[in-house]
């Protein structure tokens, strides 16, 4: 475990960004009056530890070891790569979000904890949680006031299993009602590139676009050149850098509740309970993935597991039982 002090990302911008809010660090734990949660971490760390508090410094371990194996040099982050990073000042934290990683409730709790919702995060509507311009991120600083977070706040991401994550976000987006606004800007594309003959509705609505298709979306080399893929079906290290920014906590949503306790009691709200997922909802997840990836070609789950290997890789995922990758 770093020390508080010591650095872990720098960067960089060729203009200055859009805010900055240097006033608002002035909080009781970075004038010393209480301990930040990094350093209750780093406390944590010199002693014997918890089971948690060790299975998190493995996680912490396995990342950095698998940046070195396999990321390329590192360039310095420009300020558009901080969007993602959600700022507390309040509580010296730093969460980069995941969309399909629990991203919903953790912005409903970082709202809760910073006094702007209630105190109880369940009484955010998911709507609140995600209004442009209630919670800062990173990229709203200076390059100054960046780095000064950068080394004394507690950085934590979640991560999920590739493609459970990405089965999900297809269900959530693609298929279901409340996704229209996605299936109009996405789902009409797809179907307009990959379908022979698609028809008037499908080309005006976008509505039933088909899981095969989706993943050829992804793939095709078109998709790319168009910019980054959108954030819900994006790499989770290309949203959160996790080889250029170093994570203090790296959490999963298959250990969300023991994750998220853990990161609650380091920012000193020990009694904030976290949002739980109805019960049964992580298996029936994983069956669901498990489903709509049986119907896909080996070729093509080769293929799309290459897009994704570098989350399986440096988030110590192993390859789901059901692909067929030889």
């Amino acid at each position: 475990m770093r020390s508080p002090k010591a650095g872990r990302g720098t960067v960089r911008s060729s203009q200055p960004l859009s805010r900055d809010q240097s006033n608002a660090v002035g909080t009781s734990w970075f004038s010393g009056k209480r301990r930040s949660p990094l350093q209750t971490l780093y406390d944590l760390d010199q002693g014997p530890r918890s089971a948690l508090a060790e299975v998190h410094r493995q996680r912490r371990e396995l990342l950095r070891r698998a940046c070195g194996r396999h990321s390329r040099r590192q360039r310095l982050l420009r300020p558009e790569d901080l969007r993602h990073v959600l700022v507390d000042d309040a509580r010296g934290l730093l969460y980069c979000y995941v969309p399909k990683v629990a991203c919903t409730n953790w912005k409903r709790v970082l709202l809760a904890l910073g006094g702007r919702g209630p105190g109880d995060p369940r009484a955010i509507p998911a709507p609140a949680a995600h209004a442009p311009g209630r919670l800062p991120s990173l990229a709203d600083f200076s390059p100054a006031e960046v780095n000064r977070r950068l080394r004394t706040y507690l950085a934590f991401l979640f991560v999920r299993e590739p493609f459970e994550r990405l089965a999900s976000a297809y269900r959530n987006k693609l298929q279901q009602p409340w996704g229209a606004a996605f299936q109009r800007r996405f789902g009409t594309d797809i179907v307009r590139r990959l379908r022979p003959r698609p028809s008037p509705d499908a080309l005006a609505r976008g509505h039933d676009v088909r899981f095969a298709e989706f993943l050829a979306y992804l793939l095709d080399p078109r998709t790319r050149r168009d910019g980054p893929l959108n954030e819900h079906w994006e790499r989770a290290h290309a949203l959160c850098h996790p080889c250029s920014l170093r994570y203090d906590v790296v959490g999963k949503f298959e250990t969300l509740a023991e994750d998220a306790a853990f990161v609650l009691g380091l920012a000193g709200a020990p009694g904030l309970r976290f949002p739980e997922p109805p019960p049964g909802a992580r298996a029936a997840a994983r069956d669901r993935a498990e489903r709509l990836f049986r119907d896909i070609s080996p070729f093509y789950q080769r293929r799309l597991f290459g897009l994704y290997k570098m989350d399986f890789l440096l988030f110590n995922y192993s390859v789901p039982s059901y692909l067929r990758l030889r």
